[in-house]
């Protein structure tokens, strides 16, 4: 059954991220897929339709909309996943299944990897989507992410910095290509996510209240980047 999580999303600054990861250190557990130094590089290419549909929507913010992505993670492309994110009602649900280098590149030239009986029914149904809607790759995301994990209410904090844009789609599995900063230094974006309920004392340690709460969605922004005219390679 698919279960809809919480997710919020706050713009901090320098200071409030330092004084945010004291305390998220102090009483949550680093993600065991995190690196020695605590965090990981993340890799998403997002994918549209011909009339930019999932941007638009997210501009307008439709509800309930979908983005699709094929992330991975610190460079490593042996694991390498397509995404569905479906955002409802404040809340968010996320389907995946993995795929091989060789369904990358065919996606990103613009095809589609064959569909077959034997595949898992996520991937048929994830692959079939993106051939229905006719979605093409539109931009490429790059972060860098510190996260926390929590276990009562599946609590996941995350840190996300030096968040890139870049258009250089058919180098997303070579990390060759150029990237546009999308925030102002300084400037990174906390997300809180969790299934029923926020522990109360993670909610008051962390000063949710007192900070900014924001929409940002870092494909539309990444986007805007391009639209703006600044990005290339």
């Amino acid at each position: 059954m698919d279960k809809y999580r919480h997710e919020y999303k706050y713009l901090i600054d320098s200071g409030q991220r330092a004084v945010t990861l004291i305390k998220a250190r102090g009483l949550m557990k680093p993600d065991p897929h995190a690196g020695k130094d605590g965090c990981y590089l993340i890799r998403s290419l997002y994918f549209d339709d011909r009339s930019d549909t999932c941007f638009f929507q997210n501009e307008a913010g439709a509800d309930p909309r979908a983005k699709y992505r094929i992330r991975y993670y610190n460079s490593d492309t042996s694991f390498i996943r397509l995404e569905k994110k479906i955002k409802r009602k404040g809340m968010t649900l996320k389907r995946s299944c993995p795929l091989t280098e060789q369904e990358v590149e065919a996606l990103i030239s613009g095809s589609s990897p064959p569909i077959s009986a034997d595949m898992p029914e996520e991937k048929r149904r994830l692959l079939l989507e993106l051939n229905t809607r006719g979605m093409l790759p539109k931009v490429i995301v790059t972060y860098q992410r510190i996260p926390f994990v929590y276990p009562a209410g599946n609590v996941r904090v995350t840190f996300d910095g030096n968040i890139t844009s870049s258009d250089g789609i058919r180098n997303f599995l070579t990390q060759d290509y150029r990237q546009c900063p999308v925030l102002p230094p300084g400037k990174s974006v906390l997300e809180v996510k969790y299934d029923e309920l926020l522990p109360l004392h993670i909610k008051s340690l962390l000063q949710l209240d007192t900070l900014q709460w924001s929409t940002f969605s870092k494909y539309f922004n990444c986007r805007l980047v391009g639209f703006q005219g600044v990005n290339g390679i």
